[in-house]
């Protein structure tokens, strides 16, 4: 797919799904924002993809954070086409009972309300231009419960309900609205999950969870015609008829 002369907006740039897809659009030819926390590594990442990346230091728990990111990306590429929003934490994993309030809570402000900030930020530049893509990365969790991960869950439903009522509230302005299920992916979360050894998840042997780049890849295609099918919908890359279309062996 050409995405030549687009922008795209990616959170949680600095590892894993969000840097893979920020090397996927980049190689499509889009200009990508990379928003992390984590200014090292972003940056690093935007040397090497070169002058067509723009490294973005964003807490999207801060909405003014989330909000100047998108400006950045306006003032340094003219537009916002594309807002991926893939940041996400998992951590403190626990049980309820033993859960640190502050910690649960944290997890709320970056997988839910960071989700809300982006597309707030967003929506004001997208509906100026008559058009634009909104990406939520969801996950398994988002439709059943998992021990000692109620805040990851909890969060990820919320924040598949609020990509339905973007496109319920904005499909008719152009607006494509979706949610991407990756299920298991090689990143550092899954080292995370695997070090609590907890629940069923954390037992999964590490050659099971797909290559980063897969989720990437599907990514991009849903910012295409073909994936217009399902707009204000949740694709699952477990399903074989989408790893097909997307093009994944």
């Amino acid at each position: 797919m050409d995405m030549q002369g687009k922008t795209v907006l990616i959170t949680g740039a600095s590892r894993g799904i969000g840097a893979e897809t920020a090397r996927i659009f980049a190689a499509a030819g889009a200009n990508v924002g990379l928003a992390a926390r984590s200014e090292g590594p972003i940056s690093e990442l935007a040397a090497e993809i070169g002058e067509q990346a723009l490294a973005i230091p964003c807490d999207v728990a801060d909405y003014a954070s989330v909000e100047g990111a998108v400006q950045a990306c306006v003032d340094r590429f003219g537009g916002l086409d594309v807002l991926i929003g893939n940041a996400g934490a998992i951590e403190p994993i626990s049980h309820i009972l033993r859960a640190d309030p502050a910690g649960w809570g944290q997890v709320i402000d970056i997988n839910l309300k960071g989700v809300f900030h982006g597309m707030r930020a967003a929506l004001p530049v997208m509906r100026k231009a008559r058009g634009g893509t909104i990406i939520t990365i969801s996950s398994g969790a988002a439709h059943s419960p998992i021990e000692a991960w109620s805040h990851y869950c909890s969060s990820k439903a919320a924040a598949a309900m609020l990509t339905e009522c973007l496109h319920l509230e904005e499909g008719h302005n152009g607006i494509r609205a979706m949610g991407l299920s990756p299920g298991t992916v090689a990143t550092q979360m899954q080292r995370e999950i695997k070090k609590s050894g907890i629940n069923p998840v954390s037992q999964l042997d590490w050659e099971v969870h797909i290559p980063p780049d897969w989720p990437a890849k599907a990514l991009l295609w849903m910012c295409s015609e073909d994936a217009d099918d399902y707009l204000g919908q949740e694709i699952a890359l477990r399903d074989e008829g989408i790893r097909k279309r997307v093009g994944l062996v």
